[in-house]
């Protein structure tokens, strides 16, 4: 019974020894999430109102929430025609290519090692007997088999860096394919402010033609004086200027947009249209949500799983490594009768090593690894940070530009008021043409940037949709579900409660 006895202990430790991990365990940054954004409106339009995600989220195709059937056929050619969006996508099928690799060491590796030689041995080969011959045929068919046995989780955790550089990898993908899109519908959003401002001049010059050539007529009638005229032309010239630096300024937009869908400049074109665009609405939701739902902040976190079990395996190379292995096969001085039971050759056994002096790599290696884990949760922690101040800095913006917008609104029916006063009083001969340039320059200045100021709120909405994540949810491990520590309202849902990701985090050392 003593020796079935020592077989099952020996065997008992190998299993124990097969689980262990040198990777520590794999522990995430708490950041504390706040109960509720800073920057929400309380007042105005309740689109910006916060909302419960787990009902309502963005869609995927968010942009269409403006309106412009245009823009969602330029939104899905990113898919298939975007350079950059084909680079990340190809660094993805390298990242599992990678994981693949890694994922071969936990498997045998088998060789088969056919050989078959002329030789000719020396007359001076040292012990050489007289009897040999000075030719002889070698024939070998033989293969060769060989596993690490992963006691210490090296080639474990090495497959778990893998598979987090390949999550992240994914989320990157994702974080290129949102940073493209919201581009995208930034640059439109600015091509038909551009329009419109266009319409605007156009109806500005043909109105300033007008008033140029009545002042004209004026002069020749004794009317008008040399001034007036003088200033009429002058505020046509200079609407006319705007209306050219303008043009250049949408073509320069156009061009930008045609390397977004993947098109040469020299041949796309958008046609004009001075409609104005919808302002979508863009739902909120918690802050404890925003994380499980940014790519970039996906990406950072599955690095910093990535670094965990490099540590591991950093610090598996203390230990020796032991490799279970065999050779055989046949080996014969001719190809005829190989395959027969007095050639057969094998040797069966298991190999170890262990670096008894390195001059300090290997701690140097697990130090640079640990640096390594605190330089990524340094960076998830930056990227984390940077996605609260996203949405806040797009909510406080929105907040503001509607105020803003309200005034100017205001502002530009009291101009045009103004404008057509000065104008009829001109034609009485109650004020001067100095009266109705300066009312005319000031109705155009309000216009623009009524206008201005709604491109930045459609601007300012493609922020936050960016900020939230666009329409998709990133999903985290189960351990980084708990690092909020702010608390949440009572029918508020966890960050990924419902969407469980392939995580892998190491397991400690037993």
């Amino acid at each position: 019974m003593a020796k079935p006895l020592r077989r099952w202990v020996a065997g008992a430790t190998l299993a124990l020894l097969g689980g262990c991990s040198m990777a520590p365990a794999y522990h995430p940054p708490v950041l504390p999430a706040p109960v509720a954004y800073k920057e929400i409106p309380t007042t105005g339009d309740a689109v910006w109102r916060p909302v419960d995600t787990a009902t309502t989220a963005l869609p995927a195709d968010w942009w269409t929430g403006f309106g412009d059937p245009l823009l969602d056929r330029l939104e899905a050619r990113i898919d298939s025609d975007n350079p950059t969006l084909a680079g990340a996508l190809a660094r993805y099928d390298m990242a599992k290519a990678t994981l693949a690799g890694a994922r071969s060491g936990l498997f045998p590796r088998v060789e088969l090692t056919p050989n078959l030689l002329r030789n000719r041995q020396s007359d001076e080969r040292p012990l050489r007997g007289g009897s040999q011959p000075d030719f002889y045929t070698a024939a070998t068919l033989g293969g060769d088999i060989s596993y690490e046995a992963d006691l210490w989780g090296r080639v474990r955790n090495s497959v778990a860096s893998g598979r987090a550089l390949a999550e992240a990898s994914r989320d990157d993908l994702a974080a290129v394919k949102l940073a493209l899109q919201g581009q995208l519908a930034a640059d439109f959003v600015r091509l038909r402010g551009q329009d419109q401002q266009l319409a605007l001049l156009s109806q500005t010059i043909d109105a300033f033609a007008r008033a140029d050539a009545l002042t004209r007529n004026r002069f020749r009638g004794g009317i008008a004086t040399g001034m007036d005229v003088g200033r009429a032309g002058a505020l046509l010239g200079e609407a006319r200027a705007q209306y050219a630096a303008l043009q250049a300024d949408r073509a320069v937009t156009e061009h930008a947009i045609a390397s977004l869908v993947g098109q040469p400049a020299s041949i796309f074109s958008i046609p004009r249209r001075d409609a104005p665009l919808h302002l979508p609405s863009i739902p909120v939701g918690l802050p404890s949500a925003l994380l499980a739902k940014r790519p970039d902040v996906a990406a950072a976190e599955r690095r910093m799983a990535a670094a965990n079990a490099r540590i591991g395996v950093a610090k598996a190379a203390f230990f020796p490594q032991i490799t279970l292995g065999g050779t055989g096969g046949f080996q014969s001085t001719a190809l005829a009768g190989l395959v027969a039971a007095p050639n057969i050759f094998w040797a069966i056994g298991p190999g170890a090593i262990l670096n008894l002096f390195d001059g300090g790599k290997r701690r140097a290696d697990v130090s640079a690894a640990r640096a390594d884990w605190n330089a990524a949760a340094a960076d998830y922690r930056a990227r984390a940070l940077g996605a609260f101040q996203d949405v806040e800095d797009a909510l406080a913006t929105l907040r503001h530009l509607d105020e803003a917008q309200a005034a100017q609104d205001q502002a530009v029916r009291s101009a045009a008021s103004t404008s057509a006063i000065a104008l009829d009083r001109y034609i009485k001969g109650a004020a001067t043409y100095l009266d109705v340039a300066t009312a005319q320059e000031n109705l155009l200045r309000d216009q623009q940037s009524a206008l201005s100021l709604e491109t930045q709120r459609l601007t300012a909405t493609v922020a936050l949709a960016r900020a939230l994540g666009g329409g998709s949810t990133f999903a985290r491990p189960a351990q980084v579900a708990t690092r909020f520590r702010g608390r949440r309202p009572p029918d508020a849902p966890s960050a990924s409660a419902s969407i469980p990701r392939d995580g892998n985090p190491s397991r400690t050392t037993p």
